[in-house]
């Protein structure tokens, strides 16, 4: 339920029971309502955070091998050193969702990651 991120690697949350509405890009972002089958990419960076729930609300994070994670609020890390760490966070290999052949990772490793909403 706070505002936070990652600078070493991107996550990917699945919303296995229950539902939520969360904010995504941090405080001038979106809020969206999640339920039980949707499933969320976040690459690194994307700051986010749960507004409300359910009280029987799973959600199952995964992240890339070889990612670094942390989770950091934004006033807690130098914004400088935290973009330099969020570019070399390498892109993807596999759609989290869909594996090799998913939409994911055509544009990811094109570069154009950060063009998803």
């Amino acid at each position: 339920n706070f505002l936070h991120f990652y600078t070493g690697t991107h996550e990917a949350l699945g919303i296995a029971r229950g539902c939520l509405r969360a904010e995504f890009g941090g405080a001038s972002g979106r809020n969206l309502e999640l339920s039980a089958g949707d499933a969320v990419i976040l690459p690194a960076g994307t700051g986010h955070r749960r507004l409300s729930a359910d009280k029987d609300l799973l959600v199952v994070g995964a992240y890339p091998t070889g990612g670094r994670y942390d989770e950091p609020k934004p006033g807690e890390v130098d914004l400088n050193q935290a973009r330099a760490s969020i570019v070399r966070v390498p892109p993807v290999d596999d759609d989290p969702v869909y594996g090799k052949a998913g939409a994911l990772v055509g544009p990811w490793q094109d570069g154009d990651g950060r063009d998803f909403d």
